[in-house]
């Protein structure tokens, strides 16, 4: 397994749109293994392969709180099929926008469809930090940041201070 760089913002590639996986095949399982070895090393909880520079439909996600009761997930080409009206506040990260935290409003409770490592398709319904997780990451296959629920004023801050460390890296 490889850790693989993680996509920084204000990298364009954040902003494409994901292509769907076509099979399961031996390549898609590596890159699931090391999306996750790159997701824990980070520390995250949830990891979009567009994110490790792979515009695929392809998450891995590990809400479980100890590190000794792992339970990864790997959801391949997910959707959102029900949202609830219900809406609760999380405070939200992203392994791209590195040490940002911001509250985020999203539905409660969700409903979603994806396809496991062994070709099979999943219904799953989440609440809590499951169903954050599960939007969070189906934004990244779109292209949408969490930053992109923010206010105009705090995103244009986000966003200058992540332009300026990207000019400073590549002047350093």
């Amino acid at each position: 397994m490889t850790i693989k760089p993680l996509v920084i913002l204000p990298d364009s590639q954040l902003r494409l749109v994901s292509k769907p996986v076509e099979a399961v095949t031996d390549e898609i399982r590596r890159l699931a293994d090391d999306m996750l070895e790159t997701m824990y090393d980070a520390p995250g909880v949830g990891l979009a392969a567009i994110q490790v520079g792979i515009p695929l439909r392809m998450v891995t996600m590990d809400v479980s709180k100890a590190e000794d009761e792992r339970a990864p997930m790997v959801l391949l080409n997910p959707e959102v099929t029900w949202t609830s009206e219900e809406k609760r506040v999380y405070e939200e990260g992203c392994l791209s926008i590195p040490e940002y935290y911001e509250e985020v409003e999203r539905p409660d409770r969700v409903r979603f469809r994806y396809m496991n490592l062994k070709g099979e398709t999943v219904e799953q319904e989440a609440d809590g930090l499951l169903a954050t997780c599960v939007q969070h990451e189906i934004d990244h296959l779109n292209g949408v940041l969490f930053i992109d629920y923010l206010s105009k004023l705090k995103r244009d801050r986000v966003m200058t201070k992540f332009k300026k460390a990207a000019k400073r890296e590549k002047t350093a």
